[in-house]
């Protein structure tokens, strides 16, 4: 099975990878995503990966240690790739999963649109029973 662009992205972010992301990205490139806080735009991969995914959404204090899902697919003429990240953050277990929807021209994303959950509490705390 070939790996897609989207992967390729979700891999190159999870790595914070930041001359991947760049090759992945179309230098006429038409970006938006919506964070728990904020809408955010760009039209270069210089300022996605620079302005917003390695200053704001994952910083260098930021350690993705865990990919736990990747998936693809398509929306009729769209791409489609989700990944979930496990972080250490603040010294707190954190999991995080964005949704994105994509256009190539089959190197580089040249359309994307991104939802993200926002750093959410690691689920296995959620399960683990309450403390005597």
């Amino acid at each position: 099975m070939t790996t897609t662009v989207g992967e390729h992205f979700a891999r190159a972010v999870a790595a914070k990878d930041s001359r991947r992301i760049r090759s992945l990205l179309a230098e006429d490139l038409d970006f938006e995503a919506l964070t728990p806080r904020r809408h955010w735009t760009a039209s270069t991969p210089r300022e996605v990966v620079d302005d917003i995914i390695l200053k704001h959404w994952f910083g260098p204090e930021d350690d993705i240690h865990e990919i736990r899902l990747v998936s693809v697919g398509q929306v009729a003429d769209l791409q489609r790739v989700s990944y979930r990240f496990a972080i250490a953050r603040g010294g707190r277990e954190h999991v995080l999963e964005q949704q994105a929807y994509y256009s190539s021209d089959g190197e580089h994303i040249t359309w994307m649109r991104i939802v993200c959950s926002g750093y959410r509490p690691n689920e296995s705390r959620l399960n683990s029973p309450s403390p005597p």
